[in-house]
């Protein structure tokens, strides 16, 4: 399935030089974040659910083009989320749910629409010291010694950027992390 509505969001976040963004989106009773991640390849569409406890990711291939399908697990979650009443002569179709989503992809976006690090951990939560969710600052490990965890690498590439976790993993450098807001600092690309 082609989700031809992704097209314009992604010459917007080209135009802008934002790789990852997010955008509101509402179905039935549900609403999600949605973050799509044009860093990653392939793309991927990270959905969020909003005051539920799960999310889903669906890679996007070239030409926007995606598996309108679920795992089971993630079928019955969602439709629960939804509120959908599926029976066996009217079940729950994925493809719909797409279609519907596609309709309502937002066309451009700004700096706002920028996904941060402490937005993305809510759904993506399997990484180091989960609960430090603010970036602070990146360290050098040459200068120490030391080296830079594979932990430390997934989650520079889960809650900042697949581009933050080549240089990190080629200079041998850390994302420093904080649960204290006020000593948030915005993420930048490491020297």
């Amino acid at each position: 399935m082609e989700l031809n509505g992704l097209k314009n969001l992604y010459k917007s976040m080209k135009n802008q030089s934002i790789d990852r963004c997010r955008f509101e989106y509402v179905n039935g009773k549900g609403k999600f974040d949605v973050f799509f991640f044009i860093d990653e390849n392939p793309f991927i569409l990270l959905f969020g659910a909003k005051g539920a406890n799960f999310s889903f990711e669906i890679e996007v291939k070239n030409g926007f083009i995606i598996k309108p399908e679920f795992e089971e697990e993630i079928y019955y979650k969602l439709i629960e989320f939804l509120g959908v009443k599926s029976n066996k002569g009217n079940p729950f179709k994925p493809f719909n749910f797409f279609l519907d989503f596609n309709n309502k992809i937002p066309s451009t976006i700004n700096a706002s629409n920028k996904a941060k690090p402490h937005e993305t951990i809510v759904y993506r939560k399997d990484v180091e010291e989960a609960k430090k969710i603010y970036f602070l600052q990146w360290r050098n490990n040459n200068t120490s010694g030391d080296n830079v965890s594979k932990d430390n690498l997934e989650k520079t590439k889960k809650l900042l950027s697949v581009k933050a976790y080549e240089r990190c993993k080629s200079k041998n450098i850390s994302s420093c992390w904080t649960d204290i807001e006020e000593k948030a600092k915005e993420f930048y690309m490491p020297a």
